[in-house]
């Protein structure tokens, strides 16, 4: 397994060993101890998967009270994967980082605690995959704006995004950071 970073040092895509012959491939796609050896002891409780077409941008969802670290794969298709960093102190806070992920390049996206995370779909559909560390609890749960103007994200749009409702009323970063500072 590779580590390789991002502009936002703990935001790091895993690259891992594939075994290409004439059958296909195979490749060992988690490994607890290996990522306990790379990021440190983490224990994830859940696994979400999600499938949407062309067009969808989900997100930028955070939770306040139960943060959620997440680690992404892509099972078919291509996707732009967006995390925020929600963290007051940090370095980096406001900043965002994104990666192209895709089922070919078989990367994963280690995202931390304390960041906003969302995707939009480049491909006709995308099954999504990943494990949180902590459980989702709604009513804990916050949406940055897609389109706040302090965090400018450059999204590569090639149609009018599908967004739900509950994104569409996503906050601005400053009310969403209010918040998150209590």
């Amino acid at each position: 397994m590779k580590l390789i970073p991002t502009s936002i040092p703990e935001v790091v895509l895993f690259e891992p060993r594939v075994f290409h012959d004439n059958r296909g491939f195979f490749m060992e796609s988690w490994n607890q101890a290996t990522f306990d050896a790379l990021i440190g002891e983490t224990r994830f409780v859940q696994d979400n998967y999600s499938r949407s077409k062309k067009g969808t941008l989900r997100g930028l969802h955070l939770q306040l009270n139960h943060p959620q670290g997440k680690l992404i794969w892509v099972l078919s298709g291509t996707i732009f994967d967006v995390a925020v960093d929600m963290r007051p102190k940090s370095a980096t806070f406001g900043h965002w980082t994104a990666q192209i992920l895709s089922v070919e390049e078989h990367r994963a996206l280690w995202i931390p605690e304390g960041f906003a995370h969302g995707f939009y779909v480049l491909s006709e559909f995308a099954d999504v995959l990943y494990k949180c560390t902590d459980f989702y609890h709604p009513e804990d749960e916050l949406t940055l704006h897609w389109q706040d103007p302090t965090t400018a994200i450059d999204w590569p749009l090639d149609v009018d995004p599908i967004v739900s409702w509950k994104d569409s009323q996503g906050g601005d970063f400053a009310t969403v950071v209010e918040k998150v500072n209590g």
